[in-house]
């Protein structure tokens, strides 16, 4: 488990840590000492070369806390905790990684922002500016404002859609389990622990049963629907006990975890899944357009010679030479409207045609299958 563990950390660029709630705040309260030697494992991260993002449970727990709220609590009341929680969480996160250095952003998400295109992209350029500075972002989901009995479906599967958002090479949910058995550990001492999977089976998926902590709200169910999604897009997933201090170095030292490995990069899996998506429209390009994006270059509003169709800010269309023959597929910066109005038009233009300022590119390289 040590070789696996080293040889994914090390080729890794970009890392998603999941902490859940059972492990930051016990009884209410934070655990302290805990949160500051994750500190550590993060400037140890960085000090690798790696951007770092932490998807982060805890601020229901921290409000119920100060609230001294008690039991299964109403949908309002789950909400007036997150409220109450998201500033100390926050707080506690700038505290605990600003001595080292680091600073923290807090991005409050909730599913529309991975379901509607637009704001899928508006989040992503986001959190890579975030990274790109330096910084550490802290995402949770959006508890005083989401409907769906206060979750996303569980902070697993946020982990998972935001890793799957920027392109992660790394998912680590840190839990109270130390991975994925045969059968629950605790009622089964002789269960068989999983070192490695590489397909979720059905077989898999019957193995696991509801395996929750109190003051959470995942279980191994949903931690197996984050490793399905965070796979398909290339992005490697561990399940590692998480309650010691200095869990990500004890990870990276071979404590056992589970380890779901994906088969493919996250840049191909990205490119795969956007060559899927059926086409809402069709820009076409000139010669010199069409060589620079097979070189690996984003499409700028000077290469459009045309646009077709009716589509969004974050669509995917067709981009295709004066010939007619297929160049490309990708995610679109603008409305069909907002690009009719800068065909041929040169980036440092954009504001001028538009009345405000855009992005330079039509389609950026990271949203483009060639």
């Amino acid at each position: 488990m040590a070789t696996l563990s080293a040889e994914i950390f090390k080729s890794a660029k970009l890392v998603v840590l999941k902490i859940g709630s059972a492990l930051l705040v016990k009884n209410g309260s934070l655990r302290e000492a805990w949160l500051q030697s994750v500190a550590k494992d993060v400037m140890a991260l960085k000090g690798q070369g790696k951007g770092v993002l932490i998807v982060s449970s805890g601020s229901i727990a921290l409000g119920r806390g100060v609230l001294g709220l008690q039991g299964d609590l109403p949908l309002e009341q789950s909400q007036a905790a997150a409220a109450v929680g998201q500033i100390r969480l926050a707080r506690a996160y700038q505290g605990a990684l600003q001595p080292h250095g680091i600073e923290t952003a807090q991005v409050l998400l909730t599913l529309e922002d991975s379901q509607n295109r637009r704001r899928y992209l508006n989040t992503r350029a986001t959190l890579n500016a975030l990274l790109a500075l330096g910084v550490v972002p802290i995402v949770n989901e959006n508890d005083t404002v989401a409907t769906d009995e206060i979750r996303y479906g569980d902070n697993d599967r946020l982990g998972a859609q935001v890793a799957s958002l920027i392109g992660a090479d790394v998912l680590v949910l840190l839990s109270d389990v130390d991975g994925l058995y045969s059968a629950d550990p605790r009622k089964y001492p002789d269960a068989r622990h999983f070192g490695l999977v590489e397909q979720i089976t059905h077989e898999i998926e019957d193995m696991a049963g509801d395996i929750g902590s109190a003051g959470a709200s995942g279980g191994m169910r949903t931690k197996l629907m984050a490793a399905e999604i965070a796979m398909k897009a290339g992005c490697a997933m561990a399940i590692a006990k998480g309650d010691g201090l200095r869990p990500v170095q004890a990870l990276q030292n071979g404590a056992p975890c589970t380890w779901f490995k994906a088969a493919d990069d996250p840049g191909s899996a990205r490119k795969r899944w956007i060559s899927a998506m059926k086409m809402a429209g069709m820009v076409t390009i000139d010669a010199g357009a069409a060589r620079a994006l097979r070189g690996g270059s984003s499409l700028l509003p000077a290469g459009v010679r045309a646009i077709a169709g009716d589509f969004g800010r974050g669509d995917p269309v067709e981009i295709r030479d004066e010939a007619g023959d297929l160049v490309a597929k990708g995610l679109v910066g603008y409305s069909a409207d907002e690009a009719r109005e800068i065909i041929g038009v040169k980036s440092a233009e954009i504001e001028a045609r538009l009345g405000y300022a855009g992005r330079s590119a039509l389609i950026h390289r990271d949203d483009m299958a060639i």
